[in-house]
């Protein structure tokens, strides 16, 4: 119970973006444009690796899965958002604050583990190419796949029962446009000793480890490129991984940059400022690098677009 006057709260503020007036409109049209092109370009990425059979080999279907994750990670937030910027912030419920908190938090660390098996997938096809058919197989692909996304959603009900344990007296504002885990807790009247070391607990497995498999496999994937003697031989194996290679730079740099080492502004604008990195940019930025700078997504796109056009020029008669 709340003591003295202080009211139990029963629902939480948004405060999302303060001074914003004049920019209001322009700003909601922005972000609503960049959730429109996260949402197509995700979901053309996953159309293209169900239909083209050439791309059902490993590292793509790790990407249909993390194409899967950026949706559901920006689904979560930006809508909400939106609401937030046209109405000067947004009423949430504790209960769905807490929800949207335990999606955020389920689909950054799935996208931390899929990103490390693509790096795992790119060290065993670079460094062992001969037994890349036989160790890349389909069962393990599947576990692959399955795991990132049992682990983290199983284990972060444990945290999220853990914030409901929490009360909250008198200010109801969140200094954010979403329910981050900081947030939470500078608004909470409990000791949230508990939580905090429940959530750096996860944060060992699911983005420091990661982190670190990903750095060894890189470094393992360049002393390998570099052992190729010709320059066309390096170039190539360097292309098979430079798109994952940007996004784990994207990723890793933005979450390294606001939770383990802030620099710059760490007023609540700027944190503020800083979470739109990898809550907009990062899933904004993520299948334009991979339509783009993939050959093979090139090719499965040209070709959809050839089958599409030869059917329209020569229709089957019944």
């Amino acid at each position: 119970m709340c003591e003295g006057n202080a009211s139990t709260v029963t629902e939480f503020f948004l405060l999302g973006f303060k001074n914003i007036e004049n920019l209001r409109i322009s700003l909601f049209f922005l972000f609503l444009l960049t959730y429109t092109v996260i949402l197509l370009g995700n979901v053309f990425i996953i159309i293209l690796v169900s239909e083209c059979h050439h791309l059902k080999v490993p590292m793509y279907l790790f990407l249909r899965n993390l194409s899967v994750a950026d949706i559901l990670f920006t689904t979560n937030i930006m809508p909400n958002m939106l609401y937030g910027i046209l109405t000067g912030g947004a009423d949430i419920s504790i209960t769905g604050c807490f929800i949207q908190y335990y999606v955020f938090c389920s689909s950054t660390y799935t996208q931390s583990l899929i990103l490390t098996v693509m790096a795992f997938d790119r060290y065993v096809a670079i460094c062992h190419p001969l037994r890349y058919a036989a160790l890349m197989n389909h069962k393990l692909c599947l576990h692959l796949i399955y795991w990132p996304w049992a682990i983290c959603f199983i284990l972060f009900p444990i945290e999220v029962a853990s914030l409901f344990q929490l009360r909250f007296c008198g200010s109801n504002i969140i200094s954010h446009f979403f329910c981050d885990f900081a947030p939470i807790l500078a608004i909470s009247s409990s000791d949230t000793s508990m939580v905090e070391t429940e959530d750096f607990i996860f944060a060992i497995p699911l983005m420091f480890m990661p982190f670190v498999v990903v750095t060894v496999s890189y470094f393992c994937i360049v002393i390998a490129i570099l052992k190729i003697t010709s320059i066309g031989g390096r170039w190539k194996a360097f292309s098979t991984c430079s798109a994952h290679l940007t996004t784990i730079f994207i990723f890793y740099g933005t979450q390294i940059t606001i939770y383990i080492f802030p620099v710059g502004d760490n007023t609540v604008y700027g944190k503020t400022v800083k979470s739109l990195l990898y809550t907009v940019l990062t899933p904004f930025i993520n299948p334009i690098i991979y339509t783009m700078r993939n050959h093979e997504i090139k090719r499965a796109l040209q070709q959809i677009i050839y089958k599409k056009s030869k059917t329209s020029i020569y229709p089957k008669f019944r």
